[in-house]
């Protein structure tokens, strides 16, 4: 016999006791609900009203609470989705609509939160939580344009300021909270920005834009490979991030550039050096340390060069960049040491040693010392004209040419201020050769001793004359200059 199908008639009584039993116990679960949520346990409220939204699924309240539970727990996403629920059961549940708006403004969408708002105002005006948290939206909305208008104007630290404000309000925006890390790192302040960065990515580990943040902040600190990995896994997750994208290129062509240069400076090719990194650091001037090292690598290639008052300007860039940079100091503190601007020197031998108390800087800084105590005596050197490593003979010769241009006689005939002048020069001419004609003393002058302690020139009893008298091979100094011989301003006769 074949199969016949059946229908199982329900009587209408029977239908309505089972919908009432069904109520009685979700209304029983929502005032289990309710007793957990009273004693602040919300993970067990929200398991009772899931299992009363189970039995009854129809029932708006019962949506409105467990969002409330879901707002306690922080997990604003899903409590924006049960109270819209709610409210799409019943259109006049003020709570609602209430908590979608608290929702809206905690997530950081002021436009929505302020729609929510003004529903509940016109189902009751005098609201007054309505009225407070739709000003909340209008306040959150003003931070957001203040802080878009800053960051297109690069005032990160008002970024920063009005994204503390707006999360106040909004503590569960993650864009705001993104927002403010990009500008922290944009800031220098790394460590405050990859936190922010890392809470997100606890949460969420596909973030585009908390990975970009990280990238950002490794790109400043100059770990540009590690940053590079970043800013690809950004871009994986989200291929049309435009940020990730320009970082991801200017970070791989810094490194490629800066590479070249090391490269070339190392081969000994100064000018192909000192070109590359000049190209490196047109390529983001917003890399403050990778930028610093690229000025102090090019002043060193430019020191090569003998550029030394542009490597000068070069390691004071980088010291405006990173004014801990100890390598630019003392490359710096090199390039006034060999302009002679001792002072300078000594300042920045100094700093160094102030940073780092080694042996080698001590070292450093005593030989400026000593150099800027030798650059405030007499230059004898200057005097006669020849290097600090001039022969006995240079210096010889040295002397006779500036004895003959500076000796009394020659001027007998130019107006008494020159005169006086010139005798100064010839005495200090003699000063000079008495100096470093003499091996002991010019030891004691090169090593920075006051010769003048030595009883070397005490007034009236160096005689200029003398010196040249006896150079001369003992005449008493009458000479007959003739300034117009063919033998140039040198050529004399004795009297």
């Amino acid at each position: 016999m074949a199969a016949v199908d059946i229908d199982v008639l329900v009587e209408p009584e029977l239908l309505i006791r089972s919908q009432a039993d069904m109520e009685r116990q979700a209304e029983g679960f929502k005032e289990q609900g309710n007793a957990f949520y009273s004693k602040k346990d919300y993970s067990e409220a929200f398991n009772y009203y899931t299992k009363a939204i189970d039995v009854c699924p129809k029932n708006a309240s019962y949506y409105g609470n467990r969002a409330a539970t879901l707002m306690m727990l922080c997990r604003f996403r899903e409590a924006l989705e049960d109270s819209q629920q709610s409210v799409r059961l019943d259109d006049c549940f003020m709570k609602g609509h209430l908590r979608e708006g608290k929702c809206h403004l905690s997530l950081g969408n002021g436009m929505a939160a302020s729609r929510c708002f003004q529903k509940v105002l016109e189902l009751d005006l005098s609201n007054r939580e309505a009225q407070q948290e739709k000003k909340n939206a209008s306040v959150l909305l003003e931070y957001e344009q203040m802080a878009d208008f800053a960051f297109d104007k690069r005032d990160f630290r008002k970024v920063v300021f009005c994204m503390d404000r707006a999360l106040a309000l909004a503590p569960a925006c993650q864009r705001f909270k993104i927002l403010k890390a990009e500008c922290l790192a944009l800031l220098g302040r790394y460590p405050e920005a990859q936190s922010v960065a890392s809470d997100i990515l606890r949460m969420d580990s596909t973030n585009a834009d908390a990975l970009y943040v990280r990238g950002l902040c490794l790109y400043y600190e100059d770990c540009i490979e590690k940053a590079v990995q970043f800013f690809v896994q950004a871009l994986k997750m989200a291929p049309d991030h435009e940020k990730a994208r320009l970082a991801c290129r200017n970070a791989k062509a810094l490194k490629a550039k800066k590479e070249e240069g090391n490269k070339a400076f190392k081969n000994n090719n100064y000018e192909f050096a000192y070109l590359l990194y000049s190209e490196a650091l047109a390529i983001d001037p917003n890399n403050i340390k990778t930028n610093a090292k690229l000025y102090c690598n090019r002043a060193t290639a430019g020191a090569k060069l003998k550029k030394l008052n542009q490597a000068i300007d070069d390691c004071t860039s980088a010291i405006k960049l990173d004014d801990s940079y100890i390598k630019a100091y003392l490359r710096r503190a090199q390039c006034y040491m060999d302009t002679e601007q001792y002072e300078e020197a000594v300042r920045d031998y100094e700093k160094v040693y102030q940073t780092e108390k080694t042996s080698e800087h001590k070292q450093l800084l005593k030989t400026a010392q000593l150099e800027l105590k030798k650059s405030k005596r007499k230059d004898y050197y200057k005097v006669l004209g020849v290097c600090k490593n001039a022969t006995e003979d240079e210096i010889k010769k040295a002397y006779r040419k500036r004895a003959l241009m500076h000796h009394p006689d020659r001027h007998s005939a130019a107006t008494v201020e020159v005169q006086k002048e010139e005798e100064k020069k010839f005495k200090e001419v003699g000063e000079a050769f008495t100096i470093l004609s003499d091996p002991k003393k010019k030891i004691r002058y090169d090593n920075g001793h006051d010769l003048e302690d030595d009883g070397c020139f005490d007034g009236g009893d160096f005689d200029a004359n003398n010196i040249f008298r006896a150079f001369f091979g003992g005449h008493n100094g009458g000479f007959s200059f003739d300034s117009s011989s063919d033998s140039g301003p040198f050529f004399f006769q004795f009297s």
